[in-house]
């Protein structure tokens, strides 16, 4: 097991180095402490369809830190409070509230064997902020709207920003997280959101092109 646990973190260590992601030790140990019960959950609650741990390092940790450069070189981007809709396993919230303790995680999902996951994760690795709720996106009426919204697998952007706009403070926005650049989910959209930016994402031992789109509704 020590072999393997050498691996994970060279791997770790190799992709953030690419993908210009600087960690730091406590940062590296909760990372992996995170996916090692990731893999070892999914056998049971069946968290995601990739099996192998050395996958789920590439397509689910540096998969959800590839968003990190443009969070800490994005001098506009003062968001405290992000809501991650449809998170499943905690991608990408847990690995970004790992990222950024000072800023505050809503790990939403409807799926109550993911949110016991989430609920197991977050007391194991301390994760003070980080809160977990068991509810699907319509029904959830936040006490305090957030500044961001972000998504990696959740839905069509019409879906997404339909369905989570009620929980945005003014002037707030939604990052999607997509895989080729969704040019056809825009237009149904187009006349209540505008798309601020389209960043091209660097993700490390992952074939395919990935995009984070940072979207606006108009006011």
């Amino acid at each position: 097991m020590t072999d393997l646990n050498t691996e994970l973190r060279a791997q770790l260590l190799r992709g953030a180095i690419e993908m210009s992601v600087a960690l730091s030790e406590g940062q590296i140990e909760k990372l992996l402490a995170y996916v090692r019960e990731f893999e070892k959950w999914n056998k049971a609650y069946n968290l995601s369809a990739v099996r192998d741990i050395r996958q789920m390092v590439a397509r689910h940790l540096l998969d959800s830190l590839s968003v990190v450069p443009w969070f800490t070189a994005n001098k506009n981007f003062s968001a405290t409070r992000i809501i991650d809709v449809g998170t499943g396993g905690g991608l990408p919230g847990i690995p970004l509230a790992i990222m950024f303790p000072e800023k505050q995680f809503t790990l939403l999902d409807s799926n109550g064997k993911k949110t016991r996951f989430l609920f197991h994760v977050k007391t194991l690795l301390g994760l003070t902020n980080v809160t977990v709720e068991n509810r699907r996106v319509e029904e959830f009426q936040p006490e305090q709207k957030f500044d961001a919204v972000i998504s990696r697998a959740f839905a069509s952007l019409q879906d997404m920003t339909d369905g989570c706009a009620h929980m945005l403070v003014p002037g707030g926005i939604f990052l999607a997280m997509k895989g080729i650049f969704p040019q056809d989910e825009l237009a149904p959209i187009a006349g209540k959101i505008e798309l601020l930016e389209s960043v091209k994402l660097l993700v490390a031992e992952t074939d395919g092109e990935r995009h984070l789109l940072v979207l606006q509704p108009k006011q």
